[in-house]
């Protein structure tokens, strides 16, 4: 009896943890400083709210799991959270810097469909 409830205990532990890569991660973020952003990213404070992510990738090679490379209209390429729709943007971000699930995106590696969520500027 005790080896079975280990052995449903460790079955169900993955399930526990829950989450996506972006939220491990903690791209899309709000944030105030580098050290709140996971290791790696910083806080990006040119978007309102600022935004845990990655400035200057070349593709979404560049970008941890669960984010794109992103050609934001400043002129800088983003690793911007993908999305299918504006509440995975918005987990870790206050309604006043709400970021918006957006399809209108060009994408630095090329590819033609998804969404980001890219957050409102300064």
């Amino acid at each position: 009896m005790k080896r079975l409830m280990i052995t449903a205990a460790l079955l169900f532990l993955p399930l526990a943890c829950g989450g996506d890569d972006a939220d491990k991660l903690g791209i899309g973020a709000e944030c105030t400083s580098n050290d709140q952003c996971a290791e790696g990213q910083t806080c990006l404070t040119q978007f309102k709210g600022n935004y845990c992510g990655l400035a200057s990738c070349a593709s979404t090679a560049d970008c941890p799991g669960s984010s794109a490379c992103v050609a934001h209209t400043d002129g800088n390429n983003y690793c911007f959270r993908t999305c299918t729709d504006k509440a995975q943007c918005n987990a870790n971000r206050s309604v006043a810097n709400e970021a918006n699930c957006s399809s209108n995106i060009t994408f630095a590696s090329g590819q033609k469909e998804g969404k980001a969520c890219v957050p409102p500027s300064n």
